[in-house]
């Protein structure tokens, strides 16, 4: 299985689109807009039009992590001083199998899928499981079938 077959099933709209912030706004509007969308991450881009770029990710464990470090204050920080900027990414016809291992190896929850330089989607570790089960319930109603057919 492949990463382009994970993202049609992955979005709950068609045409939806991956939640994306811009590196200056401050980590208060960040956590609105993560509140808003029932998100746990976005992703971080520069640019505009056909030049928008991957600058980083962000979490809500960024935003924990820095809250214990630098207090209340980070709130009014820019996205850009808190964001995981070597951010790992894939591509849509990377395996599954790959992916899931990389993210697992990494302790890695979120990764956008990049293909020509373009964002096109993004995968979480539960996109990542909830893929595998169903597979693993095609696989077994395949087995059911061959044995009492």
């Amino acid at each position: 299985m492949k990463i382009s077959d994970v993202l049609p099933r992955k979005f709950r709209h068609p045409g939806s689109d991956v939640v994306t912030v811009l590196p200056n706004m401050t980590v208060r509007e960040l956590l609105s807009v993560l509140a808003e969308q029932g998100i746990g991450a976005a992703v971080v881009v520069e640019g505009s039009g056909e030049a928008v770029a991957v600058a980083g990710i962000v979490s809500e464990r960024d935003i924990v992590r820095r809250l214990d470090e630098s207090g209340a204050g980070v709130l009014d920080a820019p996205v850009s001083q808190i964001m995981t900027t070597s951010v790992v990414t894939c591509g849509p016809e990377d395996e599954l199998d790959e992916v899931a291992a990389t993210m697992t190896e990494r302790r890695i929850r979120h990764m956008p899928v990049v293909e020509s330089g373009q964002l096109v989607g993004l995968v979480s570790i539960g996109d990542v499981v909830f893929s595998r089960m169903h597979q693993l319930e095609v696989d077994r109603g395949q087995l059911e079938q061959y044995i009492t057919g």
